[in-house]
């Protein structure tokens, strides 16, 4: 997966010059001006939080959100549910549209899915092969990328995960192709049209900050549980980074370019085709490599509503904590996604030009465009040829491995001698229990302590200082709606996990973020540690935390810390590489030290991308814990899972919502308006 990179507001906030000249302002002045603007929002602040709080405590009191503000709205969802159950067969909707949308999910994946059954381990194997080193040029640069999709492919198949590899990789062909297409069209119609961008980016905001979980349950309630609902929430979900980069490379092409084509007579569709397209390739490919690993991740959570594959093998281990069953499965997951992320960014690089050294010369020039594709059909075609007729269409039993009772007898050892009575350290019962007791304890704790009006009051107030009057709107709406739907104490549960996984990730991510950027031995070692951390999804990071922690709120939150310090650590690291390094000198020149300049200067002027960090631990966090809801998380989470599992729809509907809900509420807290309006701009 592509490392993130900071959005361009951060950039202008950091290195804005000054009114006199081109130079950028001394970070006396900078620091001055980020306190005058907070200064003008503390005092009002200050007035209303005098005049509100003795008016709350006069109306309302204390304690939780009343009863009689909440809404019920689980029986009508419940009923919802059984209407279409009912109706499924007959209404008209479902026979002319719906049935047609869902058969045709199906058969597409059945026919993907039987077309590399007839393929064969080998010819599988081979295309994938040969797929990666076509991406990386046809050339030594390749044969890397090559090696590793065949080692991906060997492990698979050496787990005794051969089939539902193929189940996984059948659904990802299908929704990452339906998810490109999708993608594309609103990228360019947001690339041509500014009234439509405008239009599509806060929907795209709002899409980026739903966890995965919030996708299934609509598409459940619709479809069923299957592969239809499973392919549609996967297109979905993966569809908004083909769109926001797609759009992004059509408004960045060179003007000079569309200008030549225009003097030449071009008309509007082909200035499109030879000139807006072939600039923004690169864009479009890192939109594709988002898009895979996106529908990779939901693909895997898809297993709770019936997706198959390997996903299903981590459900139903995890349901049984069945850790090395669950390792099985997971791993190959791993290895799929690191295949595709090489193969998408190798064929990046080509295009954008890094590798350009290394394509065939000479001869090997006839080996380019569609004759290149050619010889990956023709070995692809070979190949498996050849394995039916050696009689190999299915993976050999004998070349299967079984690693669920080694690892469970090391789980069992790592329960005995490391969950308690470790010297001086504990160990991981300790530190779980501990955790839990002395953190998230007295975060419930104080969160349920709270009266409700006074929650509202402080993500108000909180929103507008770091955004808009429409911010801290939009965040305490969204707040509220949580309370009338009836799941107050529960929303605080998760949240009381969000924020202890969020301080914990940020501390750490900080402190790694600035070793890195100051460090660039050390960033050289931590880089492909943090590469392999960025390509698994959610699901796999709940694994091994459930061997060494087991089934606990702790063990959510460890996989959230977990997941989520990549991201951090690398927009840490490159907000304060990229500071002005003319800054940096002149805290030199008057004699700063290296503390001075990293608390005076490279901090202060990077506090943009530090901000960008905390938004996106804040995402990637509620993402985790919600799914942590399968190991002890409870809470939303749990609920669900549960309404998903049981058919209860109402429950796991009203979860889900306030899901959406909590996750806008953090969005606006830790976004400042000004990059939320130019966020992928």
């Amino acid at each position: 997966m592509t490392a993130p990179t900071i959005s361009a507001t951060a950039r202008d906030e950091r290195q804005k010059p000054s009114p006199a000249g081109g130079k950028p302002a001394p970070v006396g002045k900078f620091r001055t001006i980020l306190h005058h603007r907070a200064g003008r929002k503390l005092l009002p602040l200050a007035v209303a939080v005098l005049v509100l709080l003795p008016l709350g405590a006069a109306l309302w009191g204390g304690g939780s959100w009343p009863a009689a503000h909440t809404v019920d709205v689980s029986g009508p969802l419940d009923d919802a549910n059984d209407w279409v159950l009912d109706n499924r067969d007959t209404h008209p909707l479902f026979l002319y549209f719906l049935l047609h949308l869902s058969n045709s999910a199906t058969s597409a994946v059945d026919t993907v899915y039987a077309g590399l059954g007839q393929l064969g381990w080998v010819g599988v194997t081979a295309g994938a092969v040969l797929l990666a080193w076509r991406a990386g040029g046809l050339g030594r640069s390749g044969l890397k990328v090559a090696a590793t999709a065949l080692a991906a492919f060997a492990v698979c198949g050496a787990l005794g995960m051969w089939d539902p590899t193929l189940m996984t990789i059948a659904l990802m062909i299908v929704a990452v192709a339906a998810a490109s297409l999708v993608g594309v069209v609103l990228g360019l119609a947001a690339g041509l049209s500014d009234r439509f961008d405008r239009v599509l980016r806060p929907v795209l905001d709002t899409m980026q900050v739903l966890p995965a979980f919030a996708y299934l349950l609509p598409f459940v309630l619709v479809f069923g549980t299957g592969t239809p609902a499973a392919l549609l929430c996967t297109v979905i979900y993966a569809a908004p980074p083909m769109a926001r980069l797609t759009a992004l490379g059509m408004r960045g092409a060179d003007a000079g370019v569309l200008e030549a084509a225009t003097s030449l007579g071009s008309n509007g569709w082909q200035r499109l085709r030879t000139a807006r397209l072939p600039l923004a390739r690169k864009e479009m490919l890192l939109g594709l490599n988002q898009t895979i690993m996106m529908a990779l991740s939901m693909v895997v959570i898809a297993a709770l509503v019936g997706a198959g594959g390997l996903g299903e093998e981590v459900y139903s281990a995890l349901s049984t904590v069945d850790v090395g069953k669950a390792l099985a499965a997971g791993i190959p997951i791993v290895l799929i996604a690191i295949w595709l992320d090489r193969t998408t960014a190798a064929a990046g690089d080509r295009i954008g030009g890094s590798a350009s050294s290394s394509e065939p010369s000479g001869r090997g020039r006839l080996l380019h465009g569609w004759r290149a594709w050619a010889l990956v059909a023709a070995g692809t075609v070979a190949a498996a040829a050849a394995g039916r007729l050696a009689g190999t269409r299915l993976w050999p039993e004998t070349w299967t491995y079984g690693i669920s009772t080694p690892v469970n007898k090391a789980q069992e050892w790592i329960t005995e001698n490391l969950s308690s009575g470790v010297p001086v350290l504990g160990g991981t019962e300790a530190w779980s229990q501990n955790f839990t007791l002395w953190v998230l304890n007295p975060l419930h704790d104080g969160l349920t302590w709270l009266p409700w009006w006074t929650l509202l009051l402080l993500v108000a107030g909180v929103a507008w200082l770091v955004g808009t009057w429409g911010t801290a709107l939009t965040a305490t709406l969204a707040m509220a709606a949580i309370g009338v739907l009836g799941v107050w104490d529960k929303s605080l549960n998760t949240l009381s996990q969000v924020l202890a996984a969020l301080v914990v990730t940020l501390v750490i991510g900080f402190a790694v973020g600035i070793l890195a950027a100051r460090a660039r031995r050390f960033e050289r070692v931590a880089r492909p540690v943090l590469d392999a951390m960025q390509t698994m999804p959610q699901f796999v990071y709940l694994i091994p935390v459930v061997a060494l922690f087991g089934v606990t709120r702790a063990s959510a939150i460890i996989a959230a810390v977990v997941y989520a310090l990549p991201a951090v650590i690398r927009i840490t690291t490159q907000g304060l590489r990229e500071v002005d390094p003319a800054a940096m000198e002149a805290s030199r020149s008057l004699g700063a030290g290296s503390r001075q300049q990293l608390l005076q200067v490279q901090l202060p002027l990077a506090r943009p991308a530090l901000q960008l960090a905390v938004n996106q631990g804040v995402v990637l966090v509620l993402a985790v814990v919600v799914v942590g809801g399968l190991v002890g998380g409870g809470a939303l989470g749990y609920d669900v899972v549960k309404g998903l599992s049981r058919g209860e729809m109402g429950i796991g509907m009203t979860a889900g919502a306030a899901i959406v809900c909590l996750g806008l509420v953090l969005d606006r807290l830790t976004q400042p308006a000004k990059a939320r309006a130019r966020k992928g701009a």
